[in-house]
């Protein structure tokens, strides 16, 4: 039975009924924001504008959150989110939801280095490209990207999922453990100890499942499933020589 999507549960009602509180840039710092987010009576949705690349924006949220960042924003925007549903309506930097627990982030441009490094849960959803290693060290996210991702994306990947609906650059998957990743297009090379397996139904399912979660429109039929081989994981001493 395929794992089910994490991060994806719907709004709550008074967060449908509510008009957004809105945080502008231009007149508070990121500090503020910050706070005002991580506060008891935080506001269920917020708008934050003109974010103007800012840095470590809305990191570290904790509770069932709907907040939306109106621009492009700097590295670790999102970082270590736990419940909050958070929307980047531009590009993000480097590390956008990193060490995410649970939840789910958007990012409806494209992302940088490192996008979902480490994370352990939720949902990251890029629309756009994301650059080299996105996914690395991923310990149970599921990351959707529309389009193409960089080199080296999921080095030493444990668990989670990768769908690809672009192409992939050089040494995906290097030192997997346990995740999975899905590609549509083309794969510049394949990681150390990472294989091409077979795609069945249960993967199909799985799949569809992550693709529906993230509103893409994409047939499972037209990707390639990829895993560790699992020759990595013991050290043999008849191999000394090749550590």
């Amino acid at each position: 039975m395929a794992p089910s999507v994490t991060g994806t549960a719907p709004s709550r009602p008074d967060q449908q009924a509510s008009e957004p509180v809105g945080y502008d840039l231009r007149t508070s710092t990121v500090r503020e924001v910050n706070r005002a987010l991580h506060a008891p009576d935080a506001p269920a949705r917020a708008l934050i504008t003109a974010p103007q690349g800012a840095h470590a924006l809305a990191c570290g949220l904790d509770a069932e959150l709907e907040v939306t960042i109106d621009g492009h924003v700097g590295y670790y925007c999102a970082g270590m989110n736990q419940r909050a549903h958070v929307t980047i309506t531009g590009n993000a930097g480097v590390g956008v939801a990193e060490n995410m627990m649970s939840g789910s982030v958007r990012v409806r441009g494209d992302a940088s280095q490192s996008a979902g490094a480490t994370a352990h849960g939720g949902l990251l959803v890029v629309e756009g490209n994301a650059a080299a290693r996105c996914g690395i060290s991923m310990k149970g996210i599921d990351i959707v990207v529309g389009g193409d991702i960089g080199h080296m994306s999921a080095f030493m990947g444990q668990a989670g999922r990768l769908v690809v609906c672009g192409n992939a650059g050089e040494a995906l998957g290097d030192s997997l453990y346990e995740a999975r990743i899905y590609v549509r297009g083309d794969v510049a090379s394949l990681g150390a100890d990472c294989v091409q397996k077979p795609m069945r139904e249960e993967h199909r399912a799985e799949l569809a499942e992550l693709l529906a979660a993230a509103g893409f429109d994409a047939d499972p039929a037209g990707f390639r499933r990829y895993g560790s081989a699992r020759r990595l994981y013991n050290f043999h001493v008849d191999n000394a020589s090749a550590y």
